[in-house]
């Protein structure tokens, strides 16, 4: 195993930083390996927005479901999906573009958004850095879109904290292997056998924690029998992702 592997089996997320800025090089470090990540067509769909004004930060911490590590690290990043930039290139060519109508196009810009936050994520932690994404940033898409002033095309798609971290967190166990890479086909038997071994363990790891007694199972279907985050659909139809093709 060699280091960069070694980095990235030790991810955990970070919830709490000490009040210290990052280098203004080392963010650009940062922000040129996630720009470098793949991305779909070369279309590069995709737009970061770094924010560090202690204002904005709080507004959109609120606007995110009261996030308080959006508050304390130094910078945020937000991941866009951006079809406003490709579209002044079909305009320039005298073209229309219609991706931001599609399902592919939502698919393919949220993809290449995950691709690049693992790269900036991977990059901020080999600098001694940690992090937390936030999916919270759909909340209330309005109104973060709103304060970041985004135009047509675009949609914030998920967020990143980045800081010091004050403390390591404990790493978090992940479902056995064989859930998760398959052999050929799909292993639905491996699935449920994967599951049960594994809310034995998430069970043990949140009583190590202190938190409530609760496992996997029970902690994902409670989420997922609600859309948490309504507001998404709508606000992307306002930003022309009609998501109709």
């Amino acid at each position: 195993m060699n280091d960069t592997i070694r980095l990235i089996q030790n991810h955990r997320s970070i919830r709490n930083y000490l009040d210290k800025d990052i280098p203004e090089e080392v963010l650009d470090e940062i922000l040129k390996a996630s720009q470098s990540m793949p991305n779909s067509i070369n279309g590069q769909q995709i737009s970061v927005i770094v924010v560090k004004d202690k204002k904005r930060k709080s507004e959109i911490s609120a606007a995110s479901g009261s996030n308080p590590w959006i508050d304390q690290a130094p910078v945020f990043l937000i991941f866009v999906a951006d079809f406003y930039k490709t579209n002044i290139a079909a305009l320039k060519s005298g073209k229309k573009q219609v991706i931001q109508e599609s399902v592919e196009g939502t698919l393919a810009a949220t993809f290449d958004a995950g691709l690049a936050m693992g790269g900036a994520i991977v990059a901020a932690e080999s600098l001694g850095l940690g992090i937390v994404p936030i999916g919270g940033v759909r909340t209330n898409p309005e109104e973060i879109i709103r304060l970041l002033e985004l135009p047509e095309y675009t949609f914030p798609l998920a967020g990143l904290v980045i800081g010091y971290p004050a403390d390591n967190s404990a790493l978090k166990p992940r479902l056995p292997l064989e859930s998760f890479a398959h052999e050929e086909t799909y292993n639905k038997e491996k699935v449920k056998e994967a599951i049960d071994t594994y809310d034995k363990a998430m069970e043990e790891y949140y009583t190590k924690r202190g938190d409530k007694s609760t496992n996997w199972s029970n902690q994902v279907s409670s989420i997922y029998q609600f859309v948490y985050f309504p507001k998404v659909y709508p606000t992307m139809k306002k930003q022309g992702f009609l998501n109709d093709k």
